[in-house]
């Protein structure tokens, strides 16, 4: 294969960078994802309903921007690299101590500290991948990158499949520590962006003027990322409960159908990835998108493990096989003086409007008399629809050459 050819012609610290970025992002949502196999164990040891406890959720999602906005500042000033090991070892402590939390308004504090630290992590990790590898490689590289989440999710649901039952929700969260190792693989094998070497030569430039000179592209891509997140939420957040909680099944058959789930989101994730350096980004995204729509029935409103599998895994490569495309898409579409700030602001801003999602289907889910199927066909349907439009009518900027223009700003 081509990709394969081009993927071997990197350095190593290309590869190290890559590498790096993809577990960092996976570990993250191996932390982000503990939480959500939890809800209903944690609901019944404080004595309070699922919908509140989804509020830990929603308060997690609530503090990414915030973490993007300050890390990417950072990172934008003194590097990649370094900011990117901090992010990793801050979201790994809070994970830890979620289990040591005494109340559920503990738990919730935690979470948002945790949200804060998780917030910083995909806009620095996909700006260093993004600046250090060849416009040619982007979108499958981009598709490996966004994999990351639903690998995390995948090994989160089988740490679930094996240890929840031995170690309850609190165990669950101690193994949330293990993403700390990835620091030492980043401290000893990956290097600087490229492009931040190339702009430290030249004067800073002032990132509340970037924001303001580029608000139009700013507006868009929160907007565009409040449709993804309300998509990927929307679809992932409540999958586990909605097993257990309608469907009564077991920790077992809950764990294997969200690794099924998420096996499906891998494979969508890089195939669009790379398929979108063939037909453009946009149209990745909404072929992807479209997919999703006809899966909603079988994947919401089906009743046997094994047809819910199935539609949860063709869900999940609709779903994220849209979501391949967009640490590309958002990096090329993003000023090149604050990369790594912009992207990753805009994407989490946009979490943080889609932040009520786990509250939202809770609620629709119990006016419904427990019809947590209902809540995220409703969620998933409008969603995609959405999304459809605001891509088809936005931009699209492909095949850019970050070090050149570094270089030509840097000669100004």
């Amino acid at each position: 294969m081509a990709v394969l050819d081009d993927l071997k012609t990197l350095t190593p610290s290309q590869r190290s960078a890559i590498w790096a970025s993809y577990l960092g992002w996976t570990l993250d949502a191996f932390d982000f994802f503990l939480m959500v196999f939890m809800v209903s164990a944690i609901a019944h040891e404080f004595g309070t309903d699922v919908k509140t406890v989804t509020e830990a959720i929603f308060f997690t999602l609530v503090a990414r921007p915030f973490g993007a906005f300050f890390f990417g500042l950072l990172a934008d000033r003194f590097g990649r690299r370094p900011v990117l090991m901090i992010v990793i070892l801050l979201f790994s402590v809070f994970s830890i101590a979620s289990g040591f939390a005494p109340s559920l308004f503990a738990l919730f504090v935690i979470r948002a500290a945790f949200g804060f630290a998780m917030g910083g992590e995909w806009g620095i990790g996909a700006s260093l991948v993004m600046e250090s590898i060849p416009p040619k490689l982007r979108g499958p590289v981009s598709g490996l990158l966004q994999s990351g989440y639903p690998s995390g999710y995948f090994i989160a649901s089988l740490v679930y499949f094996l240890l929840f039952d031995l170690i309850g929700w609190r165990g669950m969260f101690m193994v949330g520590v293990a993403p700390a190792i990835l620091v030492f693989l980043i401290r000893m094998h990956v290097e600087e962006s490229p492009v931040f070497a190339e702009r430290a030569k030249k004067a800073r430039s002032n990132p509340f003027a970037e924001l303001a000179r580029h608000w139009k592209m700013a507006l868009y891509l929160v907007v565009l990322m409040t449709a993804f997140n309300f998509l990927s939420h929307g679809t992932q957040d409540l999958y586990p409960t909605f097993l257990r909680e309608q469907h009564k099944f077991d920790t077992h058959t809950i764990g294997l159908l969200a690794a099924v789930m998420n096996i499906g989101a891998i494979i969508g994730g890089i195939g669009f990835g790379i398929w979108s350096e063939r037909i453009g980004r946009k149209r990745a995204i909404i072929v992807a998108a479209v997919l999703a729509l006809p899966v909603i029935p079988l994947w919401a409103f089906t009743a046997t493990p094994l047809l819910l599998g199935l539609g949860a895994f063709l869900m999940q490569i609709a779903v994220q096989g849209a979501w391949g495309v967009v640490p590309v898409h958002l990096n090329e579409l993003s000023p090149a003086a604050v990369r790594c700030m912009f992207p990753g602001f805009a994407y989490q801003l946009g979490n943080l409007i889609a932040s009520r999602n786990g509250p939202l289907q809770a609620g629709i889910a119990q006016a419904n008399h427990g019809n947590y199927g209902l809540a995220m066909a409703l969620v998933a349907g409008v969603t995609v629809v959405v999304l459809i439009g605001w891509t088809a009518f936005g931009p699209e900027r492909r095949d850019v050459d970050f070090v050149a223009e570094a270089k030509s700003e840097a000669l100004a």
